[in-house]
């Protein structure tokens, strides 16, 4: 099992369309097979500064939806109104 940290600056004044687009996001990653789960975060010192964390059954279960149409299409929605490109880590214990 890996983990995916993904790193998001959300300009201000877009929570709540970043909120809608990201939750749309997440109900179709659900479907995707070795998904597992995922998790959201805010820092607490700055609520633009957002991190979702997710749990993948393998890297090439994460890769093979890094770069399907279906997520690059969704991202398009949300790269608008980011500040700068999100970061992508992946991890492992």
């Amino acid at each position: 099992m890996i983990q995916v940290l993904i790193e998001r600056h959300i300009a201000d004044g877009m929570l709540s369309t970043y909120e809608d687009s990201s939750r749309h996001a997440l109900q179709k990653t659900y479907a995707v097979p070795g998904f597992i789960s995922a998790e959201a975060f805010t820092d607490v010192h700055d609520p633009n500064h957002k991190f979702v964390l997710s749990k993948w059954r393998t890297a090439q279960d994460w890769h093979r939806w890094a770069q399907s149409e279906e997520r690059l299409e969704l991202i398009n929605l949300i790269s608008p109104i980011l500040t700068q490109p999100e970061k992508v880590t992946l991890i492992e214990n």
